[in-house]
């Protein structure tokens, strides 16, 4: 309790009313004493995590939670023993990350005891979406009507506010007009949409408010925490805006709550900028989130594979600091979004970005781009299935090996994989999702009917099929190898161009496995950084670590 009061201090500079301080004190001591289930004490190999929409299976006259659920026991079980549900809340746009009411389940999803029956199947990690909500929202109308108690609730600015040096994700406004209960005329901050308005931390009730929604989480069993866009939280004029101070001492805070009421609960930063401002809020280890969404690997991967050069792959991953036993990296290749391009700034130069989205953009995939200081607009994030960023242009089985050499490199790195559920289930872009949406990202974001997918994947699909039947099981086996535990060292060899060659191994017992990836499109030989037999724990062949070792095109090899 000492650190929360801290804390409150440093971020409102002793402005904290003393009558909210006794109050937020009480919810999160209340909190603490409801609180009974036990959350896992720290990650291992096991860990595997499937990001989902809690809508994303439909069966007529059914929640979707009862849907998902089923489909989860009988197909995905046994590969995944933890369950991202995407925002599940009544939403207005961005699919649920416009939230109407933090404390309600999604009517069309079902109810909070839908979300409790697959908590008893499966560990959860919820979304905080900590710095926005619905123009939709009963918060938002209160502060519209000028309501007693709303005012500040959210940021109001007058529009010629030099804003210049705020660093926007979006090419839309900054400022959003809107007509408050008196008549007059408002320009509301609104970071990502006009729909989704920024909440003003410098209000104390709203920390008192948000706090409650985090606790209301923690109490329904929530293991993972994400904080969405959290980097923005926090609004100074005349700064960018993001990464401030008062922001990375606002997820201290969230840490802080987190450890005393449900010890256990793992705190995710999602914060889509470059490395080293995403590491940042890892603070000194102890004291801010446990994990960060490893944003750079998938623009890597794919670089990596598109050129068939692991050059960049290698050079930044050599880089990651993995002294603590205490952080980890929350790795992915797919998500909800499109591939970011911002984390691979700075490790891939801009002609080498500018070449990968011009390529990509020849195969279908869709681009949003971002305004800068200056005026100017450079592209933000590509949109488009994982499964055809590596090359829509070809046949299945190569798509097929393409897509799973990517996995398996995913699968090795240091932290803790996630697998978007359009990847398990081998989604290709959908572009009838964006015209009836009306934006880029629904283009991986389809949902299906029950019968319609699950009969894809017992047959009526090939290449579905092949990509849930082989990813699967290598998540299976990967969750086998105690040297793929987060925690474990990585140890980088040189070698080819076209060859990323890695050591994951247990510090006490020296166990652990060589991992080979052959990330371009011809054979490749090469002399293995040892000298004795070894065995494949992919296919169960058999290596002379003495003689050259051939790999073929996007072959890859996890050597014990």
């Amino acid at each position: 309790m000492e650190t929360i009061t801290d804390l409150i201090d440093k971020i409102y500079a002793g402005t904290f009313p003393a009558a909210m301080r006794t109050q937020l004190l009480a919810d999160i001591a209340q909190a603490r004493d409801v609180i009974k289930l036990p959350r896992k004490a720290h990650w291992d190999e096991q860990d595997v995590v499937l990001i989902s929409y809690a809508d994303q299976f439909r069966e007529a006259d059914k929640p979707t939670l009862s849907t998902f659920s089923r489909f989860y026991q009988q197909h995905l079980q046994s590969i995944f023993p933890l369950v991202h549900l995407l925002p599940f809340f009544p939403w207005s746009s961005d699919d649920g990350f416009s939230v109407i009411d933090y404390h309600q389940v999604d009517p069309l999803c079902g109810d909070w005891q839908d979300v409790a029956r697959l908590h008893q199947e499966t560990r959860l990690m919820f979304d905080f979406v900590c710095n926005h909500m619905s123009s939709h929202s009963a918060w938002f109308r209160h502060f519209l009507a000028q309501d007693p108690g709303w005012d500040d609730f959210f940021i109001s600015m007058p529009p010629a506010t030099d804003l210049s040096a705020v660093t926007r994700p979006r090419t839309s406004p900054l400022l959003t007009p809107f007509q408050m209960a008196d008549g007059e005329t408002r320009f509301i901050w609104t970071t990502f949409s006009a729909d989704q308005i920024d909440l003003n931390f410098a209000n104390p009730m709203v920390l008192l408010r948000m706090v409650n929604v985090l606790l209301d989480y923690l109490k329904r069993g929530a293991d993972y925490v994400r904080l969405d866009a959290v980097g923005y939280m926090w609004k100074t004029p005349g700064t960018r805006c993001i990464h401030l101070e008062k922001t990375h001492q606002l997820v201290k805070l969230f840490r802080a709550i987190a450890d005393i009421v449900a010890p256990g609960t793992v705190i995710i930063t999602e914060t889509n900028v470059p490395h080293q401002d995403n590491i940042s809020y890892l603070g000194n280890g102890h004291d801010e989130a446990q994990m960060v969404y490893q944003f750079s690997l998938p623009p890597l991967v794919l670089h990596g594979i598109h050129t068939g050069s692991a050059r960049a792959l290698r050079q930044w991953a050599s880089s990651l600091d993995l002294s603590s036993n205490d952080t980890t990296f929350f790795n992915f290749l797919a998500s909800h979004d499109g591939i970011g391009l911002n984390p691979a700034r700075g490790i891939l130069s801009e002609v080498e970005i500018v070449a990968l989205v011009r390529d990509l953009a020849l195969e279908g995939a869709l681009v949003s781009y971002k305004n800068n200081p200056d005026g100017s607009t450079s592209p933000y994030e590509i949109n488009v299935t994982y499964l055809d960023a590596l090359n829509r242009e070809t046949d299945d089985a190569t798509r097929l090996q393409r897509f799973l050499l990517a996995h398996a490199i995913l699968l090795a790195f240091p932290g803790v994989p996630a697998i978007y559920i359009q990847s398990i289930l081998g989604s290709r872009n959908h572009y009838d999702g964006v015209r009836a949406a009306g934006h880029n990202r629904a283009i991986n974001r389809q949902k299906y009917s029950l019968k319609e997918i699950e009969a894809a994947l017992a047959g009526g699909d090939w290449l579905r099929q092949q990509i849930y039947t082989h990813l699967g099981k290598l998540i299976q086996l990967r969750r086998r190898q105690p040297a793929f535990h987060p925690d474990n060292p990585m140890t980088l060899y040189d070698s080819e161009n076209a060859l990323l060659v890695m050591r994951r191994h247990q510090p006490e017992s020296g166990d652990g496995l060589l991992c080979v990836f052959n990330l371009g499109g011809r054979p490749v030989e090469t002399r293995l950084p040892v000298a004795h037999t070894l065995q494949d724990v992919v296919s169960g062949r058999k290596v002379d670590g003495t003689q050259p070792v051939r790999l073929d095109a996007w072959q890859f090899m996890w050597l014990r």
